[in-house]
């Protein structure tokens, strides 16, 4: 007589659509609320295999009511503040702007700062490489007068970076065109034409 093994059947995993996650794990999830409705609506069978009758006194076992009651107070707290959370974000976002900064440098040589790519999920080691490599000249990952990171890119591009951010070009998808702000920078004073006057 054989004992049969594991089954070597695949799985078939429902994912929720609002936390990403298999539907079993939902609960351990930000949003449980709104994962749990989302599941009614779209999978009746799989929201009664998991919320049904009896399932869930099965799950709670032999917790107190006041377990289950915080329990479920928790959640809420957590729920509430994962939207506070992603309010915030959204907000901080609309706020950003890009920054783009071209800066005169002597013997008419042009210089272009970017910043503010990062506040948009922008790898900005990624983009300083994607733009030396397209417009085939120096670019780098630097600090700011305010301690903050920027790209430099050796000369004048700030139009052409405009436009891949209107195109969504490979790594600068995700950053808007239209929150560009773009700067002129103060031509730095040259000391020898000064000592020279």
């Amino acid at each position: 007589m054989s004992v049969a093994g594991p089954s070597s059947k695949p799985i078939a995993v429902s994912y929720c659509a609002v936390c990403t996650l298999p539907t079993e794990y939902c609960e351990f999830g930000p949003s449980f609320s709104k994962c749990k409705t989302w599941l009614e609506a779209n999978d009746q069978a799989e929201f009664r295999r998991l919320w049904g009758e009896g399932t869930l006194e099965k799950r709670i076992g032999t917790l107190s009511l006041e377990k289950q009651e915080k329990l479920e107070a928790d959640a809420a707290k957590a729920e509430r503040k994962a939207d506070k959370k992603a309010e915030a974000e959204a907000v901080k976002k609309q706020a950003a702007k890009i920054t783009i900064k071209r800066e005169m440098r002597t013997k008419r040589k042009v210089a272009t700062h970017i910043h503010g790519l990062d506040l948009f999920g922008v790898d900005l080691k990624k983009a300083a490489k994607f733009f030396a490599g397209k417009f085939a000249t120096g670019s780098s990952l630097s600090k700011n007068p305010q301690g903050e990171d920027e790209i430099v890119v050796q000369g004048d591009v700030g139009d052409d970076i405009i436009q891949m951010l209107k195109d969504k070009v490979a790594v600068l998808n995700g950053a808007p065109a239209s929150q560009v702000q773009k700067v002129e920078a103060k031509k730095k004073k040259d000391p020898e034409a000064e000592a020279a006057a």
